[in-house]
């Protein structure tokens, strides 16, 4: 195959999921039953470049004069982003007509944001991630508002709105820094000449406004203020998706830019920052969220102290603590989606029923859904076999080789805390009487994105050598 060709066929999911934008808005313009079509479109298109993603996980090969890099670590990624997109598209069928916000729009703006988070993950300049992250978040903003009807979702829209523009103020500033001080956005040439460039503090200062304005992406603290607002405001399913694929998107980009810590072995000048963050976003997320009866609220301040976690294998820096961040984000988007997509059938119209007291009783209205929110709840704590159990372990597993046995002391006790609220869940809906009448109503949408969620998280805890065997092959 000539040259030219292989790009093209290496390119072929971002082709994709372009093309597939494009064909989106010609379908919306021209159809009046555009908004039926969509979903299974969208979906079709996130699990054919999924696949195609990780069957390609071996051919690595950065392209466009070193903007971009195809196959490996990004391979992963865009499988991660679109098996996530896909799940919440077809979860999402239902819950927007119960919201009367079933618009064929909402469909082609999480194909853009999914489209932003593949050229975050794929970058290899640091312009290519500023653009990456831009389309993402323009696309998180006006669908975290796309109940217009809700003065909850406009608030949650202009919240994040406002505070991702700040964010983006830091970032703009640390690369602002890091361009002068280097002369180049490459970051290729950052990662080989870091030994260098680090002598110079303004260089130093660039890359840690760069980490605090993805911080804020992430939701570690003291950058979460935005959360709770936002994840309770948005519609249920699009919160499914901040908290999983955009939350993946931004740990990419800190994967790329420690890649001179990770491969080379450079001197880590930021272990004390990721490991100061880590350390609070677990234990204030876990201890605010036992005070949570908003079911939203809770696994917003749940997804804070998820974020230390993984900030533990930032600190610890080297590439098996790495390996562990990516598991534990795949884990991690399927026990959340699996959770939002329960929320999002029990939930009333006008954010009723999504208090814990909803779900009290539930296992008498249905079986399927009390076990598969259980399942959820237990897989968050960490309880094993599950894959949320073997997503801690890793990170934890990384950090003790780092010699940095505190962090890891410091995420078990947050983990033991956080059992409290999620089995407060379970003990809610199995052994509490219902305090409210109401039918759960049947979509099939939702119910398979809750059923392939439930496998994966079962497949991940049972057998988690088969994703760490692929991630790390990937990590060269």
């Amino acid at each position: 195959m000539p040259a030219n060709n292989f790009e093209y066929y290496l390119l072929m999911p971002y082709i994709v999921i372009g093309v597939g934008i494009i064909l989106s808005v010609i379908l919306e313009i021209s159809s009046k039953k555009s908004k039926e079509y969509l979903p299974w479109f969208s979906a079709m298109l996130f699990v054919g470049t999924a696949i195609y993603s990780i069957l390609n996980v071996n051919q690595s090969f950065v392209l466009f004069s070193g903007m971009l890099e195809v196959g490996g670590k990004s391979a992963i990624f865009n499988t991660l982003f679109n098996l996530s997109a896909a799940l919440i598209v077809i979860s999402s069928i239902d819950y927007l007509k119960k919201y009367e916000a079933n618009f064929g729009e909402y469909y082609i703006l999480i194909q853009s944001s999914v489209l932003g988070m593949m050229v975050m993950a794929s970058a290899r300049d640091i312009f290519m991630v500023f653009m990456g992250l831009e389309l993402m978040s323009i696309c998180f903003y006006v669908l975290a508002g796309i109940n217009r009807k809700k003065a909850s979702a406009n608030e949650a829209s202009l919240k994040y709105f406002l505070l991702g523009a700040f964010a983006t103020g830091f970032i703009v500033y640390g690369i602002a820094l890091i361009y002068g001080t280097t002369g180049t956005t490459s970051i290729q040439n950052l990662v080989e000449n870091f030994v260098g460039y680090s002598s110079n503090i303004l260089f130093v200062l660039g890359m840690i406004l760069f980490f605090i304005g993805f911080s804020f992406k992430i939701a570690t603290v003291p950058f979460h203020m935005w959360v709770p607002d936002v994840y309770q405001g948005s519609a249920t399913t699009v919160t499914g998706l901040m908290s999983t694929a955009g939350k993946a998107a931004a740990f990419s980009v800190f994967i790329i830019m420690l890649n001179a810590v990770v491969s080379y072995g450079a001197p880590h000048f930021f272990k004390s920052y990721f490991a100061v963050i880590a350390a609070l976003s677990m234990v204030i997320g876990s201890i605010i969220a036992i005070s949570q009866d908003n079911m939203k609220r809770m696994l917003a301040y749940s997804s804070i102290s998820h974020a230390g976690y993984m900030a533990i294998g930032l600190a610890a820096g080297n590439k098996f603590s790495i390996a562990g961040i990516i598991f534990y984000l795949a884990a991690y988007a399927f026990m959340n989606i699996g959770a939002f997509s329960v929320i999002s059938i029990v939930e009333g119209k006008d954010d009723s029923r999504i208090g814990i007291k909803s779900f009290a009783g539930l296992q008498s209205k249905s079986p399927f859904l009390a076990a598969m929110i259980s399942l959820f709840m237990f897989a968050l704590a960490g309880i094993p076999p599950l894959a949320g159990f073997f997503g801690k372990y890793y990170v934890f597993f990384g950090a003790i080789q780092a010699d940095l046995t505190w962090l890891a002391i410091v995420g078990v006790l947050s983990s033991v805390i956080s059992v409290y609220f999620y089995i407060r869940v379970v003990v809610y809906v199995y052994f509490k009487n219902s305090e409210e009448e109401f039918e759960i109503e049947s979509s099939v949408g939702t119910y398979t994105a809750i059923i392939v969620s439930a496998a994966l998280v079962l497949i991940l805890g049972f057998f988690p050598d088969i994703l760490l065997g692929i991630i790390t092959s990937s990590i060269k």
